[in-house]
């Protein structure tokens, strides 16, 4: 006897609002248990929503472009008694006829990890079956757009997942055979051949120990790859007085602790950024896919990086332009405390429009930070420290603060970038035109 069951998003961790990217099922089709029936992505991952019971998917009541968040309804399935109940523990599923079924396709299982010194076998050959005419490799829009980005043909990929199911996993690995010489190198690459890093056994100069990255660390490596490899970079440093600033800053401190709010350099040079993005629209612009054409947005939003324990991770400050110092700092505080307890929902992370990465707090005097595709410009901003600064007439103690401006080569040439930077270093100065 059959019953109809609903089917709803499980537990997905901290995420909420996550956008469906895919739905591969359609009414009428079965699947099996841990079929996926949902792609949900969201600006770290996309993840698969496997089916929880076997049955028939009978109403679906998302489309793709929805957000979801744990506990909303997707379908309903029609689930045969037999299937509800599941079969017995060890019992392979029999088919109607009653013969048994041959297994699901199980996922290609992950290598074990090798010890120091071991060598890795020897890859799998690059698979040379193309697609049949007219069909397209069963990816979601998500794998499609990252094979795009390395240049990978899918129809030349050989998927791990359900099915035949082409994994981000199987695309890395295609690429790194096809640089290996194991295969065709990837289709954008454009004739540039790059050479795999030599393999080095360090267990022979000594004892060594393997640690595996963090989740953040492995996702925005990735993210920064793909920009560095992009985007043509330029850095321009500069110097910033923000002697008048600083002393402003300290004599408002007690006022902002007042008012529960910690009172610190970065929601000034966040608002002195926004007057400057607002006179040089085309730093808070991106470069449109077709690299003929340049969005210009009106509107400033600011990602600030943040250092957590698992990695570096950039929340949006929206509406810069348009909130007050005491209104930055607060929000900025929030942000920063949900970065550091691993709360930051997507929307918190999306929609920049350039970004700020401050290493002050550290040291250092300069550094050359990535661009942080689609944005064309990233601030890095260094310690301050007192110098002596000729006035024309002596020598005077001013605090000066070193600033690192990447920048797209494409959009931003040399002289717009250096005047870029001569103006924040002017509203940085004077906070006073900040008021104009």
């Amino acid at each position: 006897m059959a019953t109809m069951k609903e089917v709803r998003l499980p537990d997905i961790g901290d995420f909420s609002d996550v956008e469906i990217i895919e739905i591969p099922v359609s009414p009428g089709d079965r699947v099996a248990v841990e079929d996926p029936i949902l792609t949900l992505e969201s600006d770290k991952a996309s993840m698969d929503i496997p089916a929880p019971f076997a049955g028939v998917v009978k109403e679906i009541e998302v489309k793709v472009g929805d957000r979801v968040s744990q506990g909303d309804l997707l379908m309903h399935l029609e689930v045969e008694a037999e299937a509800e109940a599941g079969p017995s523990a060890g019992a392979p599923p029999e088919s109607a006829a009653g013969e048994t079924a041959p297994p699901e396709a199980e996922p290609a299982p992950r290598p074990a990890p090798r010890l120091p010194g071991e060598k890795p076998p020897a890859p799998p050959p690059v698979p040379q079956a193309r697609a049949p005419s007219g069909r397209k490799p069963h990816a979601s829009p998500a794998v499609r757009r990252f094979a795009r980005e390395l240049g990978a043909d899918l129809s030349q990929v050989q998927g791990s997942g359900p099915k035949g199911r082409i994994l981000k996993a199987d695309v890395q690995a295609y690429i790194q055979r096809a640089l290996a010489g194991e295969g065709r190198p990837p289709a954008a690459a454009g004739g540039l051949q790059v050479p795999p890093l030599p393999e080095v056994d360090f267990a022979r100069f000594g004892e060594t120990e393997s640690q595996p990255l963090s989740r953040i660390k492995r996702l925005s490596g990735a993210h920064l790859h793909r920009s560095w490899l992009n985007i043509p970079h330029v850095t321009q440093f500069d110097e910033a007085d923000i002697s008048e600033l600083e002393a402003f800053r300290k004599a408002h401190k007690a006022e902002a602790d007042g008012d529960g709010v910690r009172l610190t350099f970065m929601p000034f040079l966040m608002r002195a950024c926004a007057a400057a993005l607002k006179a040089m629209p085309q730093v808070n612009a991106s470069l449109a896919p077709d690299g003929e054409n340049l969005i210009l947005k009106r509107y400033v939003h600011i990602g600030v990086a943040v250092d957590t324990p698992n990695g570096l991770l950039v929340p949006v400050i929206r509406d810069v332009d348009r909130k007050g110092i005491f209104d930055l700092a607060r929000e900025l505080m929030t942000l920063s405390a949900k970065a550091r307890e691993g709360k930051l929902a997507p929307d918190d992370m999306q929609g920049g429009s350039f970004t700020i990465s401050s290493l002050g707090g550290i040291g250092g005097t300069a550094f050359t930070p990535v661009v942080n595709a689609p944005e064309v410009a990233i601030l890095g901003v260094s310690r301050a420290t007192m110098k002596p600064v000729w006035d024309g007439e002596s020598f005077q103690p001013r605090l000066m603060l070193p600033l690192s401006l990447s920048y797209d080569h494409r959009v931003i040439d040399g002289a717009e970038g250096v005047r870029f930077t001569t103006l924040l270093t002017r509203l940085l100065s004077d906070i006073r035109r900040l008021l104009l």
